[in-house]
């Protein structure tokens, strides 16, 4: 529990980091920080340490699953739920209240949501992995699929569903395969494997689905680069990866930027200093490196930092109390 902790917050720095420079090139990020760019929280929707709507629909995500599993209810009905209270603070319609987020008034700021997500919900369908809601492959899937780490100890189950999460909103199966890797690398994490150990186990899964090819490409080439001792640059992630704007690039980046690190710090600034969606691949190298390290090894003042710290402990204990 201590590493999912750990997961859980390490992503939300992550994602704070990144949304102080997200949609900036890295020049940019240079000409205002510095030769090493982002170093340190910045000034983002008024205050330092500020989350996005990465962080805001992991917490939903987590919670939704934290109910089913109270309930003994099918996972993929609550977390679908969960989105609808989601997209209520965002200024959607009222829905049935349920667990506690609703009542936590910093849940309602709007923080760049994504729009496939926004539409996707506002269009009621229920999209999943054999009924595509859209052919879209964005990285709101993956950004806030980590919970799903916890449903289960069988791989295929979390590689499942959290493919399942993330298809209620992106249709392509870039969009949700890449969710599916990175739930069971932290599943494999939370369990004591090494993060090369973690992402074969991943990788083995991923190349059962069909039309996994995009996301099996940047994840193999995460891991070559990585064993060469390729240390990531903006510029090499952007020539090779692109801007993680999409779910398999979002995913290698930041599962490059987790195996390369030096620390789990290094990790989360090697993955947000980039030309593009730097809270996405931030969120996701911290839900790893999270999952590996534990609460530990994240530098205090982040902890102390990061917007909503109370509602993310307090939804760690709801797991511990839940899934521990």
């Amino acid at each position: 529990m201590d590493k999912f902790r750990g997961s859980l917050l390490a992503g939300a720095i992550g994602d704070a980091l990144g949304g102080a420079i997200e949609f900036e090139h890295m020049d940019a990020i240079r000409a205002r920080f510095g030769p090493d760019g982002l170093t340190d929280f910045a000034h983002a929707y008024g205050k330092v340490g500020a989350i996005t709507d990465d962080t805001q629909m992991t917490l939903f995500t987590l919670e939704g699953l934290v109910l089913a599993r109270k309930h003994g209810t099918d996972p993929l009905w609550d977390v679908r739920a969960a989105y609808a209270r989601w997209l209520h603070t965002q200024g959607g319609p009222a829905v049935k209240p349920e667990g506690w987020l609703l009542d936590e008034p910093g849940m309602y700021s709007q923080r760049a949501p994504g729009t496939t997500c926004l539409s996707a919900l506002y269009d009621g369908h229920f999209g999943t992995t054999s009924d595509h809601i859209n052919n879209s492959k964005g990285c709101g899937g993956v950004m806030r699929a980590a919970p799903a780490a916890l449903w289960s100890e069988d791989i295929d189950e979390v590689f499942a569903l959290a493919a399942g999460t993330a298809a209620i909103t992106h249709g392509h199966p870039s969009g949700f395969l890449s969710a599916g890797v990175l739930a069971v690398i932290v599943q494999q994490l939370l369990a004591g494997a090494s993060l090369l150990d973690a992402t074969a186990e991943a990788r083995g899964e991923l190349i059962r689905w069909d039309e996994h090819e995009e996301q099996l490409e940047l994840l193999d080439l995460a891991v070559q680069l990585s064993s060469r001792g390729k240390r990531p640059t903006p510029e090499l992630i952007e020539t090779l990866f692109g801007g993680g704007w999409v779910g398999e690039e979002a995913m290698g980046i930041g599962l490059y930027a987790a195996l390369a690190a030096e620390s789990l710090a290094d990790g989360l600034l090697l993955a947000v200093n980039i030309s593009g969606d730097s809270d996405s691949t931030g969120s996701i190298c911290g839900n790893i490196l999270g999952a590996y390290h534990g609460v530990e090894a994240i530098p205090e003042h982040w902890l102390e930092g990061v917007e909503m710290a109370h509602v993310l402990h307090r939804s760690a204990d709801e797991v511990s109390a839940t899934f521990g």
